[in-house]
């Protein structure tokens, strides 16, 4: 049936029992596609139901629909026109693994990160409201959502606002990337667990209205007995406290009964929650078995769920250095926003309980908590994505620099990350952080760099930034390297050109060095420097190295706006400034710089977008050559 499905109005004709073969071809897609390209597998197939009831109560894109974190929006996809699109999911050149405004008129908003969907649903109610559009703003936020602040401050504007045609869609599948924590998880638990009065609840109402004549006059009676009851015994939702009702629990698997839920709400006109209960992974045994596992994987068999070894990796040795450093030291504490498995720290969690703590999607909560364990003695290290760190700048900036507190961020998959696109790329961390007094940030290539690195920052009195790409180290002939540990580099005598580079774009700067030097039958002598500590860097000693060159060539997988490159490039123009007041003209070397300018980064693979972004080792030879001809 999928292939027949073009968009949303072709679903509304189905019948139930087409819908559940329709929800299984869904699944099935989704498990063969995921098990190929990789991506987001137990929380989509725990929305395919909700996904149907969704499209077929209300009038998308008239009705505005937006996912939070929008990692659970394959279903949606498949029945918004993108079937056929559907296996190039999160390839070069392919559909989005996540929302995407560019791709479908069906696609509200580019998300990617938890949090902003109840805040953006709520602007465009309000907008619809102003200028008497008709249509319905529904924002499906995951449970592990309402671990983020963004969350409550958008429900805070809620209250009172009943008159707008906004209906929070509460999914709530007990997860979020692990386990969701904190005393909102708990609150929901509470209400789960209260499910049978619930059902029993909904049951007689419907069945109270439906006696003619004075069924409706019933039903409304038993609501208030019901609500005078509940305020006696003070079982409030914290929703309704605040002045939002409250509709639930609904089985967000049961198309037939979520619609009949949807469909009352949306005939009341105003503002409300429903909180639904969802499987994640539903369908799949392994999935339903591990959603952990399956939350974000990389290829895998999609028969036996069978995940290749990934092997040994930065995320890896990063656990492995915090249990070592742990062992060693009392106060050392590791904290987390609901990523312990992807940040490595599964480990350190099992052994050291009392130290670990997962604060949920709470980026800013974490660095300003991780303030507090500094401020009292404690050494911890907050770990987290690089491209959810941009979110604590903040809480980095004013809980911990301006307090001069010792602080180590671990940032992972930092650079381009393959799959997950513009919302999930790690190119912005250094332009961003480095903009901070005191603040030291490192960026090893290799994991012996790696450990250095950590061991600097655990003795350290400033705050520390480790960053590091997704994946393993890459192995190529590091030979003929020296210098210190913040700076290396491999110069032949006399160089024409020197590449200065750091972390995993090394390797590719190596290559193109190779291709371009005279030993390899090209026409230069080609030098190559690498940091380690990226800043603050040591500018008279890469000046000093880079003395006589032609061409120094500042290479950065990440933005050229304020990046490491562009600081040094200034530091070569201040001097260049300063010999030409003294001596009439320059001789310092030409700058160019190869880094991100100005755009975001779509998704693919590392070598493709490697190829796009002029990355290659053949790309930086192909550049230098010509810049050495003008």
């Amino acid at each position: 049936m999928l292939n027949e499905i073009k968009s949303p109005a072709d679903i509304k004709k189905l019948t139930y029992d087409e819908l559940k073969t329709l929800a299984g071809e869904i699944r099935a897609e989704i498990l063969n596609t995921v098990a190929k390209n990789g991506g987001h597998l137990a929380s989509n197939l725990g929305m395919v139901e909700a996904t149907l009831a969704l499209h077929r109560v209300f009038d998308a894109p008239e009705d505005k629909i937006i996912f939070d974190v929008g990692h659970q929006c394959y279903a949606h996809k498949l029945i918004t026109g993108r079937y056929e699109r559907f296996g190039t999911l999160r390839r070069y050149g392919g559909i989005s693994g996540f929302p995407d405004r560019a791709e479908s008129e069906y696609d509200t908003l580019n998300a990617g990160h938890s949090g902003p969907a109840i805040s953006a649903a709520l602007g465009i109610a309000a907008a619809n409201k102003i200028i008497g559009r008709d249509g319905y703003t529904i924002a499906v936020v995951g449970d592990g959502s309402f671990s983020n602040g963004m969350v409550y401050e958008a429900i805070e504007n809620c209250a009172g606002r009943r008159d707008l045609k906004l209906i929070i869609l509460l999914n709530d599948n007990e997860m979020s990337i692990s386990r969701s924590v904190g005393g909102m998880s708990a609150h929901l638990y509470r209400i789960r667990t209260s499910k049978h009065y619930l059902s029993f609840k909904h049951s007689l109402e419907n069945m109270l209205n439906k006696i003619p004549r004075v069924g409706h006059k019933l039903a409304v009676a038993a609501k208030w007995v019901k609500d005078y009851i509940k305020r006696g015994l003070a079982q409030e939702t914290v929703f309704e406290k605040l002045g939002i009702p409250y509709i639930g629990l609904v089985d967000g698997s049961d198309i037939e009964k979520l619609e009949d839920v949807l469909r009352e709400v949306k005939s009341r006109g105003e503002c409300c929650i429903v909180h639904m209960v969802t499987k994640k992974g539903k369908g799949c045994d392994f999935a339903e078995a591990h959603p952990e596992k399956y939350h974000s994987v990389e290829s895998f068999d999609a028969e036996t769920g069978d995940v290749p070894s990934c092997g040994e990796s930065f995320s890896s040795r990063f656990g492995e250095i915090m249990c070592r450093a742990a062992a060693e030291d009392g106060t050392i504490c590791a904290v987390t926003v609901a990523m312990c498995a992807g940040t490595g720290l599964v480990d350190f969690s099992r052994r050291y309980p009392s130290r670990f703590f997962d604060v949920g999607i709470a980026e800013e909560h974490a660095v300003a908590f991780c303030g507090g364990l500094s401020l009292s003695g404690m050494k911890p290290v907050c770990a987290m994505y690089s491209t959810f760190a941009q979110r604590s700048f903040d809480q980095l900036f004013h809980d911990v620099a301006i307090q001069r507190l010792p602080l180590t961020l671990a940032l992972d998959r930092c650079g381009l990350v393959p799959g997950d696109g513009i919302t999930h790329q790690g190119i912005y961390d250094v332009s961003l952080f480095s903009s901070i007094p005191g603040v030291v940030i490192y960026s090893p290539e290799t994991y012996d760099e790696q450990e250095e690195a950590f061991a600097r920052s655990l003795a350290s009195s400033e705050i520390d930034i480790v960053r590091y790409p997704k994946g393993a180290e890459i192995e190529y002939n590091r030979e003929g390297f020296i210098g210190s540990f913040d700076l290396k580099y491999k110069l032949p005598p006399s160089p024409d050109i020197v590449i200065v580079t750091y972390g995993r774009i090394t390797a590719n700067a190596v290559l193109a060095a190779k291709m371009l030097s005279e030993d390899n039958g090209g026409r230069y002598s080609v030098g190559v420097i690498k940091l380690v500590k990226i800043y603050p860097f040591d500018a008279d000693e890469i000046k000093k190295l880079c003395c006589g060159a032609k061409l120094v060539y500042l290479l950065e997988e990440g933005m050229k706006s304020g990046g490491i490159a562009e600081k040094l490039a200034a530091e070569f123009a201040c001097d260049a400034v300063a010999q030409n007041k003294v001596n009439g003209r320059s001789h310092e070397p030409r700058i160019a710089i190869r880094a991100i300018d100005g755009r975001f980064v779509s998704h693919g693979d590392v070598d493709s977008l490697y190829r796009e972004l002029g990355f290659t080792p053949d790309a930086i030879a192909a550049e230098i050559a010509s810049l050495m001809k003008d």
